[in-house]
Order: structure tokens, then sequence, then C-alpha cells
């Protein structure tokens, strides 16, 4: 009867050790998906043109609830984009040249109007008033053609990439990227003259 026993045991053991090995993966694929579709991803976009290197690029799911009510509240809110034209090698990608965009809004209360500006390098491009929201989305998350370079940094048929790496604001904004506040775009792109 002791072999029975043992034989049973051993079976359980297995059983159970299968079962939580099912449970463990089920869990890590779970966790996988609700962190991507958390995650805000921006869409990037080179064009070489006119003798410079233009982008354009565009931050989906960044303007959450969250985001809205924090501005919604009168807190000065900054969206911050490290922009970099780069160029693979063999051990480290060269910089060839990065400018940083900020997109900030303020609410007044009083007003209840947006006061929202767009800098670039540190130099106040734009500055406007709105009163809708659905333009301080589009201010915060959308950008077109910002150059980047000029075309004769770049070499004829040459692989590059442009990187787009995101902050915001006040940095209290858990709510806004997980894990560290950051989120990255880039898309590749060869330079034919």
């Amino acid at each position: 009867m002791q072999p029975r026993r043992l034989e049973g045991t051993k079976k359980s053991k297995l059983w159970f050790s299968s079962c939580l090995r099912l449970f463990v993966v089920a869990f890590v694929v779970v966790l996988v998906a609700v962190v991507r579709a958390a995650d805000p991803d921006i869409s990037v976009t080179p064009i070489a043109r006119d003798g410079q290197v233009l982008v354009s690029f565009d931050l989906s799911d960044g303007f959450t609830d969250d985001v809205r009510d924090a501005i919604q509240s009168g807190l000065s809110t900054t969206f911050s984009y490290e922009v970099e034209l780069r160029r693979a090698a063999t051990l480290f990608d060269r910089t060839m040249a990065s400018v940083t965009m900020t997109a900030t809004v303020r609410f007044d209360n009083l007003t209840r109007r947006y006061q929202m500006s767009r800098s670039l390098d540190g130099r106040v491009e734009d500055a406007r008033p709105t009163e809708d929201q659905n333009a301080v989305k589009a201010w915060m998350t959308h950008f077109e053609r910002i150059a980047v370079s000029t075309t004769s940094a770049l070499e004829a048929n040459g692989e590059y990439y442009v990187r787009v790496r995101a902050h915001t604001r006040p940095r209290n904004a858990l709510f806004f990227w997980p894990w560290g506040g950051t989120t990255l775009g880039h898309a590749k792109f060869t330079f034919i003259p």
C-alpha cells in the first residue's frame, strides 16, 4: 500500500506544479497586455525636403482624463519632447542633431480660457489663448514639420532614424506614463538626395 500512496502524492504535486506554472504564465500575459494598453505611443514621420530634415509626430493616449483634470485645476502642465536625429553604428549610435519641443498649457479659472505656448530649444515659438479643450489636446500632442537638421549634415544613401522621447511636468504625474514618466517613438529612413 505504501507505494500507491507515494504515487498519488507525486501526481498531486505534479498537478499543483503544473497549475501554478499555468497561473504564472497567464498572470504575466495579462500584466504585459495591461501595461501595453496603458502605454501611450508616439508615431513619428521624418521627411527630408528643401534642405531640411523635418519631423512630424503625434502622441496617442497621452492626454488622459487625469491630465485633463490636472489642467482644469489650474496647474501649469508641460509636455516636453526630445527629438533626436541619429545614425546607427556598430557599437554606439551617433546623434547627428537634436531639438527640444515643449508644449505648455495653463487654465485660468476666472476667464475660463487656456493659455497655450510652444517652445523650441527654450525659445517661445508660438503662444495663444483658447477656450476649446480639443484645441488644447492637439496643441499638446500633435506636431507638424519640426526642423531638426539640415540635409547637408547627412550622407547620401545613409541609414538614419529619428527618436522622440516624451516627458511630462509636473513629475508627480503617475497617471500619465507608468515606469518613470517617459515614452519613446522612432522611425527609420534612408537619406536619398
